[in-house]
């Protein structure tokens, strides 16, 4: 009978879109809910063109259809008293018909911090969030500096992540299936009763047998109707990529349904002789309400070879 009414609720929650991140089934001990957003977007840029080798005609035009939807299912049943399970599994679905799979971890939870292990974040996350901060743009430069162990959604990932008041620490461990290539991250996050975040963080191991290591300092401020967030970040290889740096700036103000932001991206490349990121970018952001959203951004290239773009979209969360 259980079975029936779970199967009930989760065709009803996927037919639904009237709610955000609806719970379709919970008892004494369980509960599972699902959510996700359609979103249809488009970029124009110079970037977007392509000719053909031999003729040298344009074969694509400057417009990129982005558009994209995703789904997450996740779970938590309890134990025992401070004793809990948990799980989470989320796809995206690209308008070329491409489907991947974004998180997919279980864990279990207990009164001195969650472990888990799958595809998840790693702790300097938390530290990198204070500046990706856009619908569109941004966080061009953490993409760019970042290794395994500093970035988001990381599979075979052993992660623990506790919260103490105000201190969030997190520590991940990734097992890589290639040789020489495991690495390792280890971050912390204070929030102050005044507004402020500060959060430091390190990653180090293997990358193709070469001794790689990252620092991230963070810092996010907010006050009235602003919020400010700033990133530094410092990398290490002993390979060909040798010693980079760079950091991101973001500013957001919210005035009634609107959110304007505005970042800064930067950082160096080739052991630091190039800028391999140089722009910045503006967007606004329209919330119509809790489900229905619209947005445009304008992303001012900095580096000769790259060229402005535009992007706009709407999304829709359920």
């Amino acid at each position: 009978m259980k079975k029936a009414v779970l199967a009930s609720a989760v065709l009803a929650a996927l037919v639904s879109t009237s709610t955000l991140a609806a719970t379709v089934y919970k008892d004494e001990t369980s509960e599972l809910k699902i959510g996700g957003r359609a979103e249809a977007r488009f970029n124009v840029s110079d970037n977007n063109e392509e000719y053909d080798d031999t003729t040298g005609d344009q074969t694509d035009s400057g417009f990129d259809d982005k558009s994209r939807a995703r789904l997450s299912i996740s779970g938590k049943t309890t134990i025992s008293e401070g004793l809990t399970g948990f799980g989470k599994y989320e796809n995206e679905v690209s308008s070329g018909s491409n489907i991947k799979t974004r998180y997919i971890f279980a864990g279990i939870g207990t009164q001195i911090g969650d472990f888990s292990y799958g595809k998840q974040d790693t702790a300097l996350v938390m530290i990198t969030d204070f500046t990706d901060t856009m619908a569109t743009f941004g966080a061009d430069a953490d993409y760019a500096l970042s290794f395994n162990a500093g970035e988001d959604k990381q599979e075979n990932n052993f992660a623990y992540k506790g919260k103490f008041g105000g201190l969030t620490v997190g520590a991940n461990y990734l097992a890589s299936e290639e040789v020489d290539s495991d690495q390792y991250s280890l971050g912390a996050k204070y929030s102050f009763d005044f507004g402020l975040d500060l959060g430091a963080g390190y990653a180090g191991g293997k990358s193709a047998d070469n001794d790689v290591s990252q620092v991230d300092l963070g810092a996010q401020y907010s006050i009235a109707d602003f919020t400010f967030g700033a990133l530094y970040q410092m990398t290490t290889d002993d390979g060909a990529n040798g010693d980079n740096d760079g950091y991101e700036v973001s500013a957001q103000y919210k005035f009634e349904q609107w959110t304007f932001v505005g970042v800064y991206n930067y950082a160096t490349g080739n052991d630091g002789d190039d800028d391999a990121v140089d722009n910045f970018a503006l967007e606004g952001v329209y919330k119509f309400n809790s489900n229905l959203r619209t947005y445009i951004g304008y992303k001012f290239e900095q580096i000769d070879d790259q060229d402005d773009q535009l992007q706009a979209g709407i999304r829709y969360d359920f």
